[in-house]
């Protein structure tokens, strides 16, 4: 039985006891998973980037698996273990 299923980070709060700091949006691109609930692609934050992190439901490789890719998935396309077959539009 699960007692818990909405994602790391309060568990993480939790562990570090309030011992942590913000971090600039510009380093930590979160997002990139989508709308939970429409499953809408989002762009890169303007600026340099450090982190690339698909959080949300909309995973890369699930997306590119269905055919079915956001733009930014491509990024993820040359870690996909499975390789599936993936070409981007011009």
């Amino acid at each position: 039985m699960r007692i818990y299923e909405l994602g790391s980070l309060p568990p993480f709060l939790l562990v570090f006891a309030g011992n942590i700091a913000a971090v600039d949006h510009q380093w930590n691109q979160h997002g990139l998973g989508g709308d939970n609930f429409r499953g809408l692609c989002r762009d890169l934050h303007p600026g340099p980037v450090s982190l690339l992190h698909w959080s949300g439901k909309g995973k890369p490789w699930v997306r590119l698996d269905a055919n079915r890719p956001c733009p930014l998935d491509a990024l993820w396309a040359p870690y996909d273990l499975l390789q599936t077959p993936f070409a981007l539009e011009a």
